[in-house]
């Protein structure tokens, strides 16, 4: 029998754990920061004018329909956008762009798990680099990734929920000698952003997702937004029909309705505020977020055991295990309702 092997990068790594995905039905799933609303109605409208009959042809490679209602929705040139199948594709094309053996990722610790697996899966090696004891940025970030050429900035941060102060991600963008990538996941939900900048900075790239903000986390669509020299390395790497092409015409369908994003938004965030408020009560402290999550320590610091608590009365949140981050539960902002139960259950346990 023929034996064969793995790359060693391979055999050493840990493979990415995605956040759960239970097939119990009566569960209140708030654990990966999907939207609890439905998504705008012309999604509706595309998918049932789609004609199926085209799904024999491949879809438009490189997705420009959809690049040109980005580029419009940003105030900026189609060949300046890439999409991609959802920001972690974005993520993954990024990283095999600038990455490899020599060519280290730098990243923030705690912030997305996917960003170290990613790197390791081109052999490149990865600067974590700390936030500090209230999850901000270090003042001497751009010193500590002086080795890396690809620095990703998570903006607001996952799973914390904060916002880095836009003045200190200039300095970052400015300082650091390599490619700045801000992932904007969950930017729709923050004070402001880094769309702007782009025309400001050519070593610097943003990302977005439609899975949060747009409630399409089931198609799987993402895009970032550089310079036209970035954008077209970049467009090398990519699979060439990375975007299926009904995905095509259901984005540009959600990104043509605003209106529909800012009230389905404004719901998100008054109900975060209220789970704030009555947990503050409840003697709970929280990092204060920018996002559609809120990551809360409850009273007594056992993350852990609270998780297991809502999970026996069949919620699910997330935790993340760790001495920095193990207090901690993430819980996604779910409907009225599901926030009501969680409320009810962390009375009943602390109040």
């Amino acid at each position: 029998m023929k034996t064969f092997r793995f790359r060693p990068a391979v055999e050493a790594m840990d493979g990415y754990v995605p956040g759960e995905q239970p097939k119990i039905s009566n569960l209140i799933k708030i654990n990966t920061n999907e939207n609890p609303y439905p998504p705008a109605p012309g999604v509706y409208e595309a998918i049932r004018d789609f004609a199926a009959e085209k799904l024999r042809l491949y879809p438009q490679p490189t997705a420009d329909m959809v690049r040109e209602t980005i580029a419009s929705l940003h105030r900026v040139t189609p060949d300046m956008v890439i999409a991609g199948n959802g920001s972690d594709d974005i993520l993954n094309i990024a990283i095999r762009s600038f990455c490899g053996p020599e060519l280290p990722l730098a990243c923030f610790d705690p912030s997305y798990s996917l960003y170290p697996v990613l790197a390791r899966m081109q052999e490149a090696p990865v600067v974590r680099i700390p936030l500090t004891a209230g999850f901000e940025m270090p003042s001497d970030a751009a010193e500590q990734a002086a080795s890396a050429n690809l620095l990703i900035v998570t903006r607001p941060n996952a799973p914390t929920g904060n916002a880095f102060p836009l003045a200190a991600v200039r300095r970052v963008i400015e300082t650091f000698g390599g490619v700045v990538l801000v992932d904007e996941a969950y930017a729709d939900f923050a004070d402001d952003n880094c769309m702007g900048l782009v025309h400001e900075y050519d070593n610097l790239i943003v990302s977005r997702t439609m899975s949060k903000s747009y409630s399409l986390a089931g198609i799987r669509f993402g895009y970032a937004v550089a310079g036209r020299g970035l954008i077209s390395g970049m467009m090398k790497i990519k699979d060439s029909y990375n975007v299926d092409m009904l995905t095509q015409y259901i984005v540009r369908a959600a990104l043509s309705d605003q209106a529909y994003l800012n009230k389905t938004r404004s719901a998100i965030l008054a109900t975060r505020a209220r789970l704030e408020r009555e947990l503050t009560k409840l003697g709970f402290s929280y990092v204060p977020s920018q996002t559609n999550f809120l990551f809360a320590v409850p009273p007594d610091n056992d993350g852990r055991r609270f998780f297991d608590v809502l999970r026996e009365n069949a919620v699910i949140v997330r935790y993340f295990p760790g001495e920095v981050t193990g207090r901690h539960v993430r819980i996604s902002i779910g409907t009225d309702a599901e926030i009501d139960k969680v409320l009810e259950i962390a009375a009943q346990l602390y109040g």
